[in-house]
């Protein structure tokens, strides 16, 4: 059987997404999260996102309890 092709690209930027959830950076003695590096309108910006939101629903639903998306 074949195996799925896989862009290396976008599964980095979906990656690069999922670990920035977890990740802040400390600005003018505030703590922020990581903002989409990406060129906005891009496919890459939407596969950052999308590892970021994964990782959100992710954690809400670790947090809460299976079906917190609802």
């Amino acid at each position: 059987m074949n195996e799925p092709v896989v862009n290396e690209k976008l599964l980095k930027a979906f990656e690069d997404g999922y670990n920035a959830f977890s990740r802040v950076v400390l600005r003018k003695k505030y703590f922020h999260q990581v903002a989409n590096p990406m060129k906005n309108n891009t496919i890459m910006h939407k596969e950052w996102q999308r590892g970021w939101n994964t990782a959100y629903f992710n954690n809400l639903e670790n947090l809460n309890g299976l079906g917190a998306r609802s």
